[in-house]
């Protein structure tokens, strides 16, 4: 079974972990409203997606109006 020799320092394991933060999430402007939205997304606040309205469909427990 491997066993480490040394004892490895706090610089060198923080050192290693420099690496293993998470990055910022990308968000993009929506051409439509203007509000921030995931990239390849619809638009939470108008429904747009590629600058065209997205057809939603009524729930399966709604009647349609």
């Amino acid at each position: 079974m491997a066993v480490p020799k040394k004892k490895t320092s706090k610089s060198c394991r923080n050192m290693r972990r420099a690496h293993h933060a998470l990055g910022s999430s990308a968000y993009a402007e929506c051409p439509n409203c203007g509000e921030l939205k995931r990239p390849h997304h619809v638009c939470a606040s108008c429904g747009h997606y590629d600058g065209q309205p997205i057809k939603t469909e009524p729930a399966a427990g709604e009647a349609a109006a």
